[in-house]
Parts: structure tokens; sequence; C-alpha cells
């Protein structure tokens, strides 16, 4: 008999109350169908961030257990906090594969180290190499939806289209899946498949098409304080929460919306409809899988889970953003309002639309309170699910569970020793009891949570709570709390009966709490989270070794695949390009761009030719230009020099074989850590004379970078 298929959704930065079946006003149809054929979890649980919880769904370990304790991006010398998955806890797409599935990852992957997901690598623990046949997305923890940085398989590659011709990353994704699914079923009909589907969406930059952005417009005029009862009343309707359920007052951080002007009101307001329209357009993407299944006869036997990596995200500005590196006040925003979620722009909703994502919850992601790990899920198999569709289940579950459920429900045994490792302990444990009966146990009885100092610990119905913030401020706090981890309080729920973990019972069971605190401390210690930190840079976080600023010389040559730098222009450096022209050159000679994390779709700075002479832009946002005279056919050595001073000043000279053609000093240029260097070409949008697809027509020997 064939074994069930099994798709794994998992959306980014979605809280608890952002789906229609979980008291969103917004449009989720697909979703909201499979919950009416399925089940929804209410008490289900992920780690307050991405890369702790997409490393311990595929591993069904603990994060910290697996050197996942923060993000990849930001790897420690401590045990817990490497960033790098051990070989001794083999993925889900392993043992799955192992067994006979195909096996597909499709989307954000971000559990590969900082400085292995270049073009490069190391490859190690990128898809393929943890077990995965195919891949086709993006490595790290955000890219821009209309001009992503996309890899598949070990490779980087050029996105298919450009917005002006349709393209939308989750488009692109969803169709990479489905051929994907089809070349499977074409060719080995029998064998099962597991997709691994994780869009961007969504994570900031919201970015939409805009008829999806027009559906919402006037839906939230009403504002976030409305929103969040109206959303709080569709919940108590549904069944989501409890009769009795508190809906947690707003925070101090967060406005009240009567409060604000009506410039204010217009932008939140556009804000969140990015937001909603950025929602509608990702579920309608998941219909067209959902479709494909159906029209292929294997819905039924198909086993889909949709579910978020960490609760509603905040932005560290209040008032969200519309671009980087830009002005992001309300009078700026007011002015590119028609601008929003399209090209060139990086939305991210105000705070108080992160609150309403979270109802009735407290906070948001990257804090272990509610608001931060309590994620929607649904679980879909009408095979094995039948008559029992469109329940609740209100059993205690976190994310370590998938992977061992899966396993159970499609009955295969995790190997014990995989590629000559002995594999250590998986901590999650099965949910298939609680498909089956609405009354059976939870899977677990105790869970411990951590991120960035804030910390909570779970126990048979009690949940303890600190009051911790991360030091020194990583972003706007969003309460009162401490930054000493001495002076913490920490806070005593009975979640039986205060689903919102609303009252504070500390004060009424010292003795119980004293408990759970030293629950709390077993279960760290257990689990390589000591020693620990609330920022990665608090000088007593011993940070890993990033590898340096890179060697003093690099030799580059034209390439389809950019090359990954490291703060080149944290000290001084000449860039020198030699090149053979033509009568009339043109085009790009190497164009930087930032990592995916600044959302910029322009280059940091572009050498190119326009009208025969050489050109060279600086900056995000004013341009800063030097041009030097037309040049003659034949060879040709073109230089900038990057002269940092210890004022901040840096200085800035461009040579045409030799000889001083143009200068330039900025007060300061700031510029991301890690960024990808195009030697011949670019990518994203034009500025001024700089367009990337406009490859340079002559020959480009070599560029040579010489740090000073």
């Amino acid at each position: 008999m064939r074994r069930p298929n099994v798709v794994v959704v998992v959306l980014d930065d979605l809280g608890f109350a952002e789906l229609g079946c979980f008291g969103s006003g917004i449009a989720t149809p697909v979703i909201d169908g499979l919950a009416r054929q399925g089940l929804r979890y209410t008490n289900f649980h992920a780690t307050p961030l991405c890369s702790p919880t997409r490393a311990s769904l595929l591993t069904g370990r603990n994060h910290h257990a697996i050197g996942m304790g923060m993000l990849s991006d930001l790897p420690a010398q401590a045990p817990g906090y490497t960033g790098r998955i051990p070989r001794s806890a083999a993925t889900l797409s392993h043992h799955l594969r192992a067994s006979g599935y195909g096996t597909f990852a499709v989307g954000k992957w971000h559990i590969a180290p900082r400085d292995d997901s270049g073009p490069a690598g190391p490859y190690d623990r990128w898809p393929l190499q943890m077990g995965f046949d195919r891949f086709y997305g993006f490595m790290r923890g955000l890219t821009d939806q209309w001009f992503p940085a996309l890899v598949r398989d070990n490779s980087s590659v050029d996105q298919p289209q450009t917005p002006d011709e349709g393209y939308h990353l989750t488009e692109d994704l969803t169709t990479q899946a489905l051929e994907m699914m089809q070349t499977h079923r074409a060719g080995r009909p029998e064998d099962p498949f597991f997709l691994y589907y994780a869009p961007g969406a969504m994570h900031s930059p919201h970015q939409a098409p805009a008829s999806f952005i027009e559906r919402y417009r006037g839906a939230f005029d009403h504002g976030w304080d409305e929103e969040r009862e109206r959303r709080f009343q569709r919940q108590l309707a549904e069944g989501v929460i409890p009769p009795g359920t508190v809906n947690t007052p707003r925070p101090p951080s967060v406005p009240a919306w009567d409060d604000l002007d009506d410039d204010a009101h217009r932008v939140f307001a556009r804000q969140m409809e990015v937001y909603a329209g950025f929602l509608e357009h990702t579920d309608q993407q998941i219909g067209r899988l959902v479709d494909y299944l159906e029209l292929s006869g294997q819905l039924d036997d198909t086993i889909i889970w949709v579910t978020s990596d960490n609760g509603a995200a905040h932005h560290p500005s209040r008032a969200g953003t519309w671009a980087k590196f830009a002005a992001n006040d309300v009078p700026t925003m007011l002015e590119h309002l028609d601008e929003f979620g399209g090209v060139g722009t990086a939305n991210h909703y105000a705070r108080g639309w992160t609150w309403a994502g979270t109802t009735p919850f407290q906070y948001w992601k990257g804090y272990s309170w509610l608001g931060g790990v309590r994620t929607p899920l649904i679980l879909h198999w009408p095979a094995r699910i039948g008559d029992g569709a469109a329940a609740v289940r209100s059993q205690f579950a976190h994310v370590i569970d998938v992977m061992p459920t899966i396993l159970d429900a499609v009955g295969v045994a995790a190997e014990p020793v995989v590629d000559g490792v002995e594999q250590q302990p998986i901590d999650g444990a099965s949910m298939m009891a609680t498909v089956d009966d609405e009354q059976a146990p939870s899977p677990r009885r105790t869970q411990y949570f951590e991120m960035l100092g804030s910390r909570s610990v779970y126990h048979d119905g009690w949940r303890a709570t600190t009051d911790h913030l991360p030091y020194p401020d990583m972003w706007e706090q969003p309460m009162e709390g401490s930054t000493d981890f001495a002076a913490d309080h920490w806070s005593l729920f009975d979640l039986a009966a205060d689903f919102s973990e609303a009252r504070d019972l500390s004060a009424q069971e010292p003795e119980r709490l004293q408990r759970m605190i030293e629950l709390w401390d077993a279960e760290a210690a257990a689990n390589q989270v000591l020693p620990f930190s609330d920022s990665p840079d608090r000088p007593d976080s011993v940070r890993a070794d990033a590898g340096g600023p890179g060697p003093s010389r690099r030799i580059l040559f034209p390439a389809e695949v950019p090359v990954t730098t490291t703060d080149l222009f944290a000290s001084s450096f000449d860039l020198t390009v030699e090149i053979e022209a033509g009568a009339a050159p043109s085009g790009v000679l190497w164009a930087h761009h930032p990592s995916p994390y600044t959302f910029s779709t322009r280059p940091i700075w572009a050498g190119y030719v326009a009208e025969g002479r050489p050109t060279v832009t600086f900056g995000f946002d004013a341009d800063h230009v030097l041009t030097g005279g037309a040049l003659a056919g034949g060879r040709h050595t073109l230089s900038v020099t990057v002269e940092r001073a210890s004022s901040g000043e840096v200085a800035l000279k461009l040579l045409v074989d030799g000889e001083e053609s143009d200068a330039a000093v900025l007060n300061e240029l700031a510029l991301p850590p890690v960024s990808q260097l195009y030697i011949g070409r670019g990518t994203g949008l034009p500025r001024g004379d700089y367009h990337p697809d406009r490859r340079f027509d002559g020959r480009i020997h070599r560029v040579v970078i010489d740090r000073r």
C-alpha cells in the first residue's frame, strides 16, 4: 500500500490570529478550507525566532540541543549557539528519503551558518546535503519578493522574469514546487513525496501584486484596537479560544488608535492593507498546490501541515517602514502611500498591527511570552481524520513534535545511526493520538523556552515567564521589564483557567513558582541553553569567528554568480578593473549589492560605462557620482580608491589609466557587513544611467580588490 505524501507549509512571522480560521478578517479561503476538512491545534508552540523553529521542526530536537539557540546568522562560541546543526541530528527529510520518499524543499532555508550561505558554500548544511533531493529558494532569513536572491540546488540562479513581466517570488516558488511534485509523480508513481514549502511570506518586506492590496482599501480604517477586538470575538465564536479568555491589554509601546492623527491613520491603515493583500496572495498560491493534489487524486491521502515559525513580527521602529535607508516617519510615508508593497519598497506594518496579530496574547516574535511562541497549526489528512474534521484540538504541543508525528503517521522509524554517526535523542513526541481522540493526553508535559534572555517554561498546564528584555536595546521594548538577569521577575500562569497568560499568580503560588524556575534550570542544563546571553553584541557574549574581513587581495573574473564579500567597506581599499573597450563601450563593470537583510534592490555602489564614459555611483539614497572622460577603444585600467579616515569621512577617487579623473569626500558611508559583488553584470533596479541588464560589451580581463 502506498504511503501518504507529506506537505509541510511553514509561513513566516504569521501571528496566532492572522488566518481567517483563527479569527482574522483577512481572506484565507484555501487554508480555512483545509481547517474545515482537518484539525485546528490551538495550543501549538514554536520558538520565538525563525531559524531555531525551522531547525527544530526538521530535526525533532530542541533548538539549543542542536546549536540553534539563536539565528544562524549570529553564531556564538557556546555549544547551544553555534548555528551549526550537528550530524547527530539527522533531519526528517533524511529519514523519509532513506525510506523511499522523494524529498523537496522550496522557499526559505535559513538554517545554514551565515558564512556558509554564499554562492561558494560550504554546502554541508544546505538542503541537498541535509536530506532533500531538490531545492529552489533562498538561503537567508528574508529576501525581496520582486528581486530575490535565488538558489537552485547548490547554485545561485537568476529569477526567470522581471516584475514588469509579472514576477513575484511566492508565485515562482509555487510553480517550482508544482514542477517537482509533477515530475516525481510521472517518474516514480508508486513512491510518496515530502514537500517542505516555506515561502518568504509573511516576513517583511510585505510586497504583493497591487490588485491584492487594493482589495483591502479602507478595510482597516477602524484601527488596531478595534481590529484586535474583532478578532477576539471571532475566536470565541469559532471555538479557537475558550469562554472566559481575557483579551490582554495594549502594551505601553503601542499607542491607542484614537490618539493618532488622520495622517497616521492613513499611513498605518495602508500598511495593514499591504499585509492583508500579501497574505491573501500567499493563500492563493497554497491553493495551487492543493488544486494539483486534488486533480491528481492525491489530496485525501496527503498529510498537510500549515503553521508559522513564530508569532507576529514587530519592527524596531514602532511606526513600521515603507523603504529601507529612507525616512520612515509618517509625513514621508504619506508621500509614498501609493507605492506601498510595490517594487523598490520594504514594507513592514506598525507595531499596533503586530499586537492585533497575536490576539489574545501578550507581545510577539522574539519573546518567550505566548504572543511570541503560540502559533496556528492546521492538520489536513482526510484519509485518517474522516468524520472528525473541522474539530479543534487543545493539547499542548511543540514544533519538536512535528518530525516524530510525521514519522509515526507514515510508519518510518528514525535511524539510530546515520552516515556512521550515532544520533542524539529526539526530544519531540508523536501527536498522532490527538489526531484520533480529542481527549488524548498531550504529547508532552514539559517544555522550556528561551530567546535572547527571555525565558519561560511549561509544565502540566502551568507556565512561568520572565520579564527579561534583550540588552542592549535591540528594538524599542514592548514592556517595562528587566535587563538584569538577577532582577528578572517571573510571572506564573494557570493556562487551564487562563488561556491568554493574563493573570499573574506568582504572589499567590510562590512555592509552585519556585519549582517551575528550578524546572527551567534543569531543562536549560540538559539542552545546552547555558551559558546564554541576551544580546549577540553584549560584551560578555562570545561571538564565533566569522572568518574576518577576508583576504587582503582578491582577483575576480566575470561570472554568472556573485561573490560574497565581508566588511569590505570597514577599511580602506582599492578596486581595479582591467578592460578591453570597443569603439563605443557601454555596460556594467561591477555592481555591489547589499545582503538580503537590507531589502535594497539597488546597488551599494556600481561601476559602469555610459555613453563611453566610466562612471561610479555610491550610496543607497542620494547618489554620489564619479565620472571620467570618454574611453577610446583598446585596453584600459579603471581604479577606485576608498580611503576611510578615523573621523568617519570617506575619500573616493576614480583613476583612468593611472590618472585621477574625479574625486569626492563623503561624511560617512554606512554599508552592510555582508554583500554580493557581481562582475560584468548587475541585478535589481536601475539607478540613473546604471542599468543592471546591460552587460559590458567589451571584455573584462579581471577585477582586483586590495584591502589596506
